[in-house]
């Protein structure tokens, strides 16, 4: 007899175990085989001690999450899966990709569901590869920026580059040696900004270098992004709209040389101008610097050529010149001396006539100075001999007058002197040996 089933408001109550085992049959009954599923990999979760992988797959709708579900890969089959997908597609299974799985759909009362993979279909994410390089190409150029960065003005002479590798990479080590030892001696100024060049990684810190590149752009003239060659595993970064657009739009002209000799990804097409080695980017700078050097050259040469023209042609000009002013100075100092002869006989006939005329006038001059003079020194004679006596007549009267001045003064100063004084009954007092002045000076 079955153990009666215990109830609540009338239901029955069910375990966990027997609601999941019961999931379980349902889900067995209903997928009996494997099914096709296409899903995008959000996470792709290897554990690389066990050689597990436990994927996320997600449906998307509008870039946003529709549906999730955990699938299962097995060590043997994932690397099996890997190994083919690599050959196909270039890369290794990654995220961020859309796949065609051949899975079987079980449920586990301890792990949930999951989708346990059998097998992908490179061939398809390799179509969905190319779909998503072309929609990208597509976006860039309704948004107007597919061919920005070919706008650019890259300068006549590219000598300061900034430059996005790996320090360690042979793509860079190219890139500096065929640069610095070019045959002309061209000097460049060169500064890495180390970065990842593959994978999904790659399309972020390319994005930080080329910020930080933003941030000096008036030191650079241009970008490079070099890498080593070897496969193409990882490149499909190179078809992400995200780095794409950054290099479309970035200010300075951007020359990609990633070694990506199977196709051109889409930052190769966007960018600048791309090449497909290291070498040939360093080639192509050192080319800007001869073909400036040849023009330079050709310019000299021309130069010379117009200069030595000229001269020749401004020598005859001087002979033809120098000719005409033989021939006309000729002529003017003929002519010029038929005036200077006419001239002088102008002015030796006028200086006659002067010269008469002024004798003339000192003769004139001459008798009127002996006439006036004569009656000038009679009339400055008498005046003289006035002034001479009104002298000595004027003298003899200050003399008497002086001298009666002084003998008046001589009779003053006999009166006054001491002596007579005291004659006149005038006596000099004196108190305690000195003599009195005033006679307030003394007492009663």
């Amino acid at each position: 007899m079955d153990q009666q089933r215990e109830t609540f408001n009338d239901r029955p109550i069910y375990t966990l175990s027997e609601i999941t085992k019961s999931i379980q049959t349902t889900i067995s009954k209903t997928y009996t085989k494997a099914y096709y599923i296409k899903a995008e990999i959000l996470k792709l979760n290897l554990y690389p001690h066990s050689g597990h992988c436990y994927p996320e797959l997600v449906e998307k709708e509008n870039n946003k999450i529709k549906t999730s579900l955990r699938a299962i890969i097995w060590k043997s089959q994932f690397d099996a899966i890997n190994k083919r997908f690599l050959t196909i597609t270039g890369e290794k299974l990654k995220e961020n990709i859309n796949i065609l799985c051949l899975a079987t759909v079980e449920f586990s009362c301890q792990y949930g569901l999951a989708l346990y993979i059998q097998d992908i279909e490179p061939t398809y994410t390799l179509g969905e590869m190319v779909k998503n390089k072309r929609e990208v190409i597509e976006r860039l150029k309704k948004e107007g920026v597919f061919t920005a960065n070919k706008e650019k003005q890259l300068p006549v002479l590219p000598k300061r580059i900034a430059i996005i590798s790996v320090e360690t990479s042979k793509g860079y080590s190219d890139f500096m040696i065929t640069l610095n030892q070019n045959s002309w001696n061209y000097k460049f100024e060169c500064e890495l900004f180390p970065s990842i060049l593959q994978g999904d990684k790659a399309i972020t810190t390319i994005n930080q270098r080329l910020d930080e590149i933003e941030k000096k752009r008036s030191q650079f003239d241009c970008v490079v992004i070099v890498r080593g060659g070897g496969a193409d595993i990882g490149m499909s970064c190179y078809d992400d709209y995200q780095l794409a657009n950054r290099v479309a739009t970035f200010s300075l002209p951007v020359i990609s040389g990633i070694g990506h000799s199977t196709n051109e990804s889409v930052t190769d097409m966007v960018a600048y101008t791309y090449k497909i080695t290291p070498t040939e980017v360093a080639y192509f700078l050192i080319q800007k610097f001869h073909e400036f050097a040849i023009k330079v050259e050709e310019l000299q040469s021309n130069m010379v050529k117009s200069a030595s023209y000229l001269i020749d042609n401004q020598y005859y000009k001087i002979e033809q010149i120098e000719i005409t002013r033989k021939i006309v100075v000729t002529k003017i100092m003929g002519a010029e001396k038929n005036k200077i002869d006419q001239l002088e006989n102008t002015a030796k006939m006028a200086l006659q006539n002067i010269v008469k005329d002024k004798t003339s006038q000192l003769n004139h001059f001459e008798n009127y100075l002996k006439q006036h003079l004569f009656k000038l020194v009679s009339e400055k004679k008498q005046q003289l001999d006035h002034c001479t006596q009104i002298i000595q007549l004027l003298s003899k009267q200050q003399f008497i007058q002086y001298t009666e001045i002084l003998e008046n003064m001589n009779a003053t100063i006999a009166l006054l002197h001491p002596d007579n004084v005291l004659k006149r009954g005038y006596s000099i007092t004196y108190h305690n040996g000195k003599a009195i002045k005033e006679a307030n000076s003394l007492k009663p």
